[in-house]
């Protein structure tokens, strides 16, 4: 398994130089068409806690239900460092329809899942569709969270923080 083992924001940014200017222009076209969506290091969920253990950079934290019945700090955005490429995770569904899916095809994508996508370099990508997209994410986040399901298995989200 991958392993991005930093400990701040700045840290992970700079953990693979090759791919620094890739994760620094996807940042900036998020914080820009997503400017409501505040971006933090989120630092993955501790052994025997439920969700992701992976770091990554987030963008909009909330809190979600998780089956076990605790509750899961997690990003409505993810942007994760894998071994041969970067990693786009949308935690937030509109009314139980992925955001992603519209755009597959059209992102300039390598792989694409229900509620993530993966690219190897910024350039491949087409931005327009990308802006539309974390707008979108963002307009769903800020919603009544009562309407937002996730993608990720949690039950239910509780409150934006």
């Amino acid at each position: 398994m991958f392993r991005v083992d930093v400990e701040s924001l700045k840290d992970y940014l700079d953990f693979d130089l090759k791919r620094k200017s890739d994760l620094q222009n996807l940042d900036r076209l998020i914080r820009r068409s997503a400017p409501g969506l505040k971006r933090y290091f989120h630092r993955g969920t501790s052994a025997g806690q439920p969700g992701m253990r992976f770091k990554m950079i987030g963008y909009g934290k909330f809190q979600y239900l998780a089956r076990t019945g605790q509750s899961v700090d997690w990003p409505a955005v993810g942007v994760a460092l894998q071994k041969n490429y970067i990693s786009v995770y949308l935690s937030v569904m509109n009314d139980g329809a992925s955001l992603i899916q519209p755009y597959a095809g059209r992102l300039g994508e390598l792989r694409v899942g229900r509620n993530n996508f993966s690219f190897e370099k910024y350039e491949d990508l087409d931005v327009g569709a990308l802006a539309s997209l974390f707008a979108e994410a963002e307009q769903t986040f800020h919603s009544d969270l009562r309407r937002c399901t996730l993608g990720h298995g949690g039950t239910k989200s509780l409150r934006t923080l």
